[in-house]
């Protein structure tokens, strides 16, 4: 798949279509309807793979819709625990993967047996975990959460006392807004966040003055408390649509620098330099959803077992959320 890549101003790239993509994205389409797919997108992909999507959003909140849908196969444009809970909310439907090297640093930092022996270090503790988690791990879990959900989850549940995995710095973010819990974290973090440094919050706020500071709470404390608005990645992009200022400066992935640009082009949003790519995000391509159309490449198993164990800790966050 070629497309001309030119850079912009805030390191983020947008690709510039050539006839060889377009027809690549109609024969996806085409092939969809045929299939009775629907294609869902995370905010993070490229823009070339937003373009084909029925439904662009955060994780969670795609998988929900699409289980809504009348659709037959669920094509997931995203990282592999993403596919997974799409599975979870729809387990007749077939879900596939256009790449199954589309994993996810943070959920990589935490297995089921790791999870098993966090538990037993503090036995009669819940434990709340990220939906950024494999379905292993959802299994062994009491509740999960969101990041736009955490703080009232951790809140509903009885114990003065709760685990949080695996995102310590999601952790200490919904422990200032509990401080009445003590929330004990696993010790792993989002690679893509983590990049985001003070230093580099301050040059791009030095060249624009005037912008707001939107921050993703996976960042760190000391990048959170440079923000003048904390939020998931749906509701970084809320409050920038109804913001009246016109400057923003975006500490998350690149993607959603591109989908807020698309979505408001009379603002203005930056990102710090360079801006952070999630590098499993990037394996989605063009070719590659075009392929698990055409050969129901990459479907996503989950065992039993672990099926209905994580179903349950979702079903118990959404009753709450």
């Amino acid at each position: 798949m070629t497309a001309i890549a030119l850079p912009v101003d805030d390191g983020t790239v947008e690709r510039v279509p050539t006839p060889e993509l377009r027809e690549t994205q109609a024969r996806i389409r085409e092939l969809a309807r045929a299939r009775n797919a629907v294609i869902l997108a995370h905010i993070y992909q490229r823009g070339e793979v937003q373009e084909i999507a029925d439904i662009i959003g955060d994780s969670l909140n795609l998988s929900r819709e699409a289980a809504t849908t009348k659709a037959d196969v669920i094509v997931f444009c995203g990282v592999h625990f993403m596919a997974e809970t799409a599975k979870l909310l729809s387990p007749s439907k077939l879900v596939l993967l256009p790449d199954m090297k589309a994993g996810c640093g943070m959920a990589d930092m935490l297995t089921g047996d790791q999870t098993r022996a966090f538990r037993a270090q503090y036995p009669g503790r819940p434990l709340v975990s990220y939906v950024n988690t494999y379905a292993e791990v959802k299994a062994e879990s009491d509740i999960c959460c969101t990041s736009t959900n955490a703080a009232r989850i951790v809140e509903s549940l009885p114990d003065d006392e709760v685990l949080f995995a695996p995102d310590r710095y999601l952790a200490g973010y919904v422990q200032k807004k509990v401080p009445q819990k003590k929330i004990i974290p696993w010790n792993g973090y989002c690679p893509t966040h983590f990049v985001i440094r003070p230093a580099m919050v301050t040059a791009r706020k030095q060249q624009h003055p005037e912008a707001l500071v939107l921050a993703h709470p996976e960042c760190s404390p000391e990048v959170l408390a440079m923000a003048d608005y904390v939020g998931s990645t749906q509701g970084i992009m809320d409050y920038a649509g109804r913001s009246d200022r016109r400057q923003f400066i975006i500490l998350t992935e690149a993607g959603l620098l591109l989908r807020l640009k698309r979505l408001h082009p009379h603002k203005h949003f930056y990102s710090i330099a360079p801006c952070p790519h999630c590098p499993y995000m990037k394996f989605i391509e063009l070719d590659k959803v075009l392929d698990c159309l055409e050969n129901e490449r990459n479907p996503i198993e989950i065992p039993t077992d672990i099926m209905i164990g994580a179903r349950r800790s979702i079903e118990r966050m959404l009753a709450v959320a």
